[in-house]
């Protein structure tokens, strides 16, 4: 009876062990979901879909896209952070907005280092400073030069208070010395379109998102902020060029909650970076002046954690406060 019983509570074991090893290697067997912070139309919404799609024929599950927006992205980061640790609940936002949040907002409900396991750097898409046709500028010195001429003429719309374009664009009038009225939206498309359509003045935004409403001459571009010209638009000049050392960007990755199995994110990261690395998608993507940038999970946490210092001691320079 005894060694029936030692017996029966082997095979138990035995069951238990390959039942959780069936699982581990048949991640994932239901639906993803990947939640984007911000509103439909920017950055990290195109990307997200563009990747979800490739997930699904690759695995045969259906990858959900969800928009949870507001507070800068903190709505649908804390959800994320919140989630099940299983790999079915992701994150795919601008690192820079996890990066700055902390400095803006006194009060955070989850600590971009700590309560996340990242996954994988996406993509990097420089800003696009653009301006209405009807502002008379058509580079980057002229800008400066107008807005001196006409102190707090000029607006400046952002996807969101705290959020990268407007640090970038806090950044920038710091270095010039120029002084204008940021106007906050609800996403860097809602930026976009009152940009376009005259209601606002100036903007600096994601160039994947931007730069089809550049090409339609309602944004005229007056440079990008990258480090060096992109092959997509050769002719657009960078900010760099008129200071030297200016670099901002829009840098997606994706995450998911703290204590996620290694496995499962070393599953994630293969498979992103397999269909990231397709001629496909790197095309798709330099067609709108994004490059593809694929990293270790380790990689992307020590990215987020440098963003988080160098953010910080910009805000703190401006002497900016926020509501």
């Amino acid at each position: 009876m005894f060694k029936k019983l030692i017996c029966s509570t082997l095979v138990g074991v035995a069951l238990m062990a390959v039942t959780t090893i069936q699982a581990q290697t048949a991640f994932p067997a239901k639906a993803i979901r990947i939640i984007v912070p911000f509103a439909a139309g920017g950055t990290s919404d195109i990307l997200a879909r563009s990747l979800g799609q490739k997930l699904t024929e690759s695995w045969g599950q259906p990858v959900l896209v969800e928009n949870r927006v507001g507070a800068n992205g903190n709505v649908g980061a804390d959800h994320v952070a919140k989630s099940a640790p299983d790999g079915y609940t992701l994150l795919l936002s601008d690192v820079g907005a996890l990066a700055i949040n902390p400095s803006v907002y006194p009060n955070m409900p989850y600590d971009p280092v700590r309560d996340f396991s990242p996954v994988g750097m996406v993509a990097y898409s420089p800003h696009v400073f653009g301006v209405h046709p009807s502002v008379p500028a058509n580079n980057v010195k002229e800008l400066i030069d107008y807005a001196k001429a006409n102190p707090g003429k000029l607006n400046f719309a952002i996807s969101g208070t705290g959020g990268a374009p407007h640090l970038a664009g806090i950044s920038f009038a710091q270095r010039t010395g120029i002084n204008w009225t940021y106007i906050p939206y609800k996403g860097g498309s809602q930026a976009v379109a009152d940009v376009a359509s005259g209601q606002a003045n100036v903007i600096m935004n994601g160039m994947l998102a931007t730069y089809p409403t550049v090409k339609s001459g309602r944004i005229r571009a007056l440079a990008i902020s990258s480090a060096q010209r992109v092959g997509s638009a050769p002719e657009v000049a960078t900010i760099a060029e008129t200071l030297p050392g200016f670099e901002t960007g829009s840098y997606q990755g994706l995450l998911a909650p703290a204590g996620t199995p290694r496995d499962v994110i070393g599953k994630l990261n293969a498979e992103m970076s397999k269909i990231l690395a397709t001629q496909e998608m790197r095309e798709k993507l330099a067609v709108l002046g994004t490059e593809v940038r694929t990293a270790q999970p380790e990689a992307l946490g020590s990215f987020i954690a440098s963003e988080k210092s160098r953010w910080a001691q910009v805000i703190k320079e401006s002497g900016i406060k926020f509501d």
